[in-house]
C-alpha cells in the first residue's frame, strides 16, 4: 500500500444530490442543478486512496452551501447557506417555497454541522499538516458577482491575503505567504502557465478554510481551477465522454502539483510551522 500524505483534501460542492422534499419546489432543471454545482470536482480532487484525510458529499449546494457561515438564513443573504438567487441572478425556489426555519435546520443537522465536524475530527486523528478546499470556477465572472463578465486566471489560489499572500491589513492569512506561493510554483511548472496562476483574485478563500483555520491552526488553501481546463464545450454524450477524460487527466496533474508542493518545498517551507 502506497503512502498516505498527512493531507487534508475538502470538497463541499462537488454534490449534485437533492432530497426528494426539496427537489419539487426548485425552479432549477437537473442540467442547471449540475451547471451550479462544482462539476466532476469529486473526481478531480479524489485522492482518498492518497491522503490521510479525505472529505466530500453528494448533496448540492443548491440545497445547502457547506461553505457558507451558519447564518444569515435567508431571505437576508440570497447566496447563503440557503440560496434563493443564482449566481446568475436566477430565483431557485418557486414563489413561496423557500425550506422554513425548521426544514433548514434539519438540512443543517443532517449535511452541515456533520461536514465541520468531521474535518475538525480528521485533522485531529491524522495529525494534518496542511488542507485543501478545492473547488472549479466557471470561465467568467457571473452577473451577481465582484468580477462579474471579467476573464478569470487559470487557476486560483486562496489564503484570505492579498494578491502576495500576505495578510491584509486587519485579517488573518490561512497560511503562510511562501507556503501558497510555493503551490502557485508548482502549478506554473505543471502547466506551463505563469501570469493565469493568481492569488486571491477572484477568490479569497470561504468558510471552511477560515473557520477551520481558526479552529485548529492548520493551514488552508483554496484551490479554484478554471472549468475550461476540464470541459468539453456543447453537449451530448461524447462531449460529456471527453469531459470526463479530461477531468482524470487534470486530476494527475494536479497530484502532481500537490506532490512537487509536498516534496519539493516540505523541508522549506512545512517544516518552518
Amino acid at each position: 500500500m502506497n503512502a498516505r500524505y498527512p493531507i487534508l483534501v475538502s470538497i463541499p460542492h462537488g454534490g449534485t444530490e437533492v432530497p426528494d422534499m426539496v427537489r419539487p419546489r426548485l425552479l432549477l432543471s437537473d442540467e442547471e442543478l449540475n451547471f451550479y454545482c462544482d462539476p466532476l470536482t469529486r473526481e478531480i480532487f479524489g485522492f482518498e486512496d492518497r491522503v490521510k484525510a479525505f472529505i466530500d458529499t453528494p448533496i448540492s449546494r443548491m440545497v445547502i452551501d457547506l461553505n457558507r457561515p451558519p447564518l444569515p438564513l435567508p431571505p437576508k443573504d440570497p447566496d447563503g447557506i440557503i440560496k434563493r438567487r443564482t449566481i446568475d441572478g436566477k430565483e431557485v425556489y418557486r414563489p413561496g417555497m423557500v425550506p422554513s426555519v425548521n426544514e433548514i435546520h434539519a438540512l443543517m443537522v443532517t449535511h452541515y454541522f456533520p461536514y465541520h465536524q468531521h474535518i475538525d475530527e480528521l485533522m485531529d486523528q491524522h495529525h494534518v499538516k496542511v488542507a485543501f478546499d478545492c473547488h472549479s470556477m466557471l470561465p467568467y465572472g457571473s452577473a451577481v458577482q465582484t468580477d462579474s463578465g471579467k476573464p478569470r486566471p487559470m487557476i486560483c489560489l486562496g489564503n484570505n491575503g492579498d494578491d502576495q499572500g500576505n495578510a491584509r491589513p486587519g485579517s488573518i492569512a490561512t497560511c503562510p505567504a511562501d507556503w501558497i506561493a510555493a503551490l502557485a510554483d508548482a502549478f506554473r511548472d505543471e502547466f506551463s502557465f505563469d501570469r493565469e496562476v493568481v492569488l486571491n483574485d477572484p477568490f479569497r478563500g470561504g468558510f471552511i478554510s477560515n473557520a477551520h483555520y481558526w479552529h485548529k491552526g492548520i493551514p488552508w488553501i483554496q484551490i479554484e481551477i478554471n472549468r475550461v481546463l476540464y470541459e468539453s464545450e456543447g453537449s451530448g454524450d461524447n462531449n460529456l465522454k471527453k469531459t470526463r477524460e479530461q477531468a482524470l487527466v487534470m486530476k494527475e496533474k494536479i497530484w502532481t502539483v500537490l506532490l512537487a508542493f509536498w516534496k519539493q518545498a516540505g523541508n522549506e517551507v512545512l517544516d518552518k510551522k
